[in-house]
């Protein structure tokens, strides 16, 4: 069966895809590759690919995941064709977006606009859990400037003056059968479409308590991918259903239908990425 060519981009068919289960990337801290000075940045960093370009159609360029060691960061940088936000799970970290740094406690995160710069540090004596997701004006393409500045002892803004994201629970709204599904969902738009230069459309924060279901939807202009920040449940897209669990990355195409179900007995919690096919694509959720 032949791929599809929708509006220049390459919709793989549905027979060609992988088992639903193989699709989804599981966080293992085993495969954490350890890199030094990245950027020209302080110490060590140590993390794994979750999704890569080949993930969605649209111009995701990665989903990273891993550990920044204490006195650990990445060097200050330029982005001129792409944008990348820097994710901390937990504990904290100093920010720094055009030069200007202040310190975030997780979970947090700060968008690196294209054409600016950024770094990251962590200060502390603890590890703090950190993940990047960048999206690209060329698909698969990647690039960085070095300013050749680790940012170790910047003067700190008590106040950040550079765009910040806080996945605050309590920020959260009730939505009552969330696109048909069951019980009260929490739920969120951290970051919208205005944020970006890129087709990067949003960022969503979505809790589900136990028992309860984000029903059936798909999006025809916008890619998305659901990472679970805690607990488990199962996700299915189209006619397929898969177990997930904390650290998991769960890839939606265009038109794929899909829904997420908590069975464990704790919150089922999800960081969600949407990227559009054009910058101003409607985020249509057709329930099924």
């Amino acid at each position: 069966m032949r791929s599809l060519l929708l509006l220049g981009l390459l919709v793989v068919p549905l027979a060609a895809r992988e088992p639903l289960a193989k699709r989804i990337a599981h966080t293992d801290p085993a495969r954490y590759r350890n890199a030094k000075a990245v950027h020209a940045g302080a110490g060590e960093l140590h993390f794994t690919g979750l999704l890569d370009a080949s993930s969605l159609n649209t111009n995701l360029l990665f989903l990273h995941r891993g550990v920044i060691p204490p006195k650990g960061g990445i060097g200050h940088h330029f982005h001129n064709h792409m944008e990348e936000m820097f994710v901390i799970l937990d504990n904290e970290a100093e920010f720094t977006v055009d030069g200007h740094t202040s310190r975030l406690t997780g979970p947090a995160g700060a968008p690196c606009r294209m054409g600016h710069s950024h770094a990251i540090y962590n200060p502390t004596g603890r590890p703090t859990e950190w993940m990047n997701i960048a999206v690209g004006t060329i698909k698969g393409k990647y690039d960085a400037f070095d300013l050749g500045d680790d940012r170790v002892g910047a003067q700190l803004d008590k106040r950040p003056v550079f765009i910040t994201m806080k996945l605050d629970r309590e920020l959260l709204r009730p939505v009552e059968k969330m696109h048909g599904g069951t019980g009260v969902a929490r739920y969120r738009r951290v970051l919208r479409p205005e944020v970006f230069y890129t087709n990067w459309s949003y960022v969503n924060h979505l809790v589900l308590p136990p028992g309860a279901s984000q029903g059936r939807k798909r999006h025809e202009g916008v890619e998305e991918f659901y990472y679970v920040i805690d607990g488990e449940g199962t996700a299915q897209i189209n006619n397929e259903s898969a177990t997930i669990r904390k650290g998991d990355a769960v890839p939606v195409l265009f038109s794929d239908i899909h829904s997420f179900a908590n069975t464990g007995s704790g919150d089922l919690e999800f960081l969600i990425v949407g990227v559009a096919r054009s910058k101003w694509a409607l985020d249509t959720s057709d329930i099924q």
